[in-house]
């Protein structure tokens, strides 16, 4: 039942940030405006830019994602349109508050999936984190597009603040009827890259002695779970997914990047000029993939250094996975 998820090589993945402004102001929010620009871009564009990022000979899956993207207006007529182009999966990326009636003005045919992040099995936990009131909205949310027949997939970021609560999260997850959970490790980058002083990132103990127990009671539950593999033994093999794979993270700027770890700084691979998309000069997270070090992800080591630890001679004790390496565990059949 648990696997592995190689990169796929002949799919891609493309993670649209439409807009950056949010409603909410989440202590764990990645969004970093001065790197990834603060506009709404204008449903025109969006077409133009999914039209240059869907591939011919590869599936490409595409996630709307912001901010908060049922912000924008046109989220509707972008979900219609790039169904009509030919997108394998469209996936909305969303804190539950489903903004300008987007459950009346898409029809679940159209969307493969709905992705609520909610990150506490209560209000206590929950509002912490995401700020007061989203707990019971994100819920109700959720309630209503179930209602509608749309899919609902469930995000729970995973730090020091709610990991204790993590093992409560299958039994919301089946009372709520969410059959797919995604739980995701906090990256300290945007608005979590100013909490350091809180030590926010988890340590290869606390992940393993959490979260794939957490994972395999939801699967005992008929709930599918999807979650970063993170942690690797020295003698595995590090592979970057910067180097095998097509993850295109696209920001309302223009920038592109590969590697979610650098989207706090000007590193990116591509930008898109006059709704082309072009490859940046060096040096960019391009040339940083291709070095290798024995803590295996170069852009871990750099920036989020913090769940690394070595033994007295100065030598990892383990490897960091790229973080879009995945574990799988499918729902027990029953």
């Amino acid at each position: 039942m648990a696997k592995t998820v190689a990169f796929q090589k002949k799919a891609r993945n493309v993670f649209f940030h439409i807009l950056t402004r949010c409603n909410l102001k989440c202590r764990h929010c990645y969004i970093n405006p001065a790197q990834q620009g603060k506009g709404t871009l204008p449903a025109k564009t969006v077409k133009r830019w999914l039209e240059v990022l869907i591939h011919g000979e590869k599936e490409t899956n595409l996630i709307f994602i912001g901010g908060e993207p049922t912000l924008h207006p046109d989220l509707p007529l972008l979900v219609k349109a790039a169904r009509r182009m030919g997108y394998a999966s469209i996936t909305v990326d969303t804190n539950g508050f489903f903004f300008n009636r987007i459950l009346e003005k898409v029809h679940p045919e159209e969307l493969d999936y709905f992705s609520v992040g909610l990150d506490g099995s209560c209000e206590e936990v929950n509002d912490f984190v995401r700020g007061k009131g989203s707990y019971d909205k994100c819920v109700g949310g959720i309630e209503k597009a179930l209602a509608k027949g749309f899919n609902v997939s469930l995000i729970y970021t995973v730090s020091q603040w709610n990991i204790h609560d993590l093992k409560n999260m299958p039994d919301v997850l089946k009372a709520l009827g969410v059959d797919r959970f995604y739980i995701q490790v906090i990256g300290i980058r945007g608005r979590s890259a100013q909490e350091k002083k809180d030590e926010l990132q988890l340590t290869r103990k606390a992940w393993t002695a959490v979260v794939p127990k957490v994972a395999y009671r939801a699967a005992r539950l008929g709930i599918h779970v999807t979650y970063p593999k993170v942690f690797l033994d020295s003698s595995s093999r590090f592979e970057c997914a910067g180097l095998v794979a097509d993850n295109y993270f696209v920001f309302p700027n223009g920038r592109v990047y590969q590697c979610p770890l650098c989207e706090d700084f000007p590193l990116h691979a591509y930008v898109f000029e006059k709704n082309k998309l072009a490859p940046t000069p060096p040096i960019n997270e391009n040339n940083l993939f291709q070095l290798s070090i024995p803590e295996g992800c170069v852009m871990n080591k750099l920036i989020q250094p913090g769940n690394l630890t070595y033994d007295k001679r100065g030598r990892p004790k383990y490897k960091v996975a790229c973080c879009l390496l995945k574990e799988e565990i499918r729902a027990e059949r029953k």
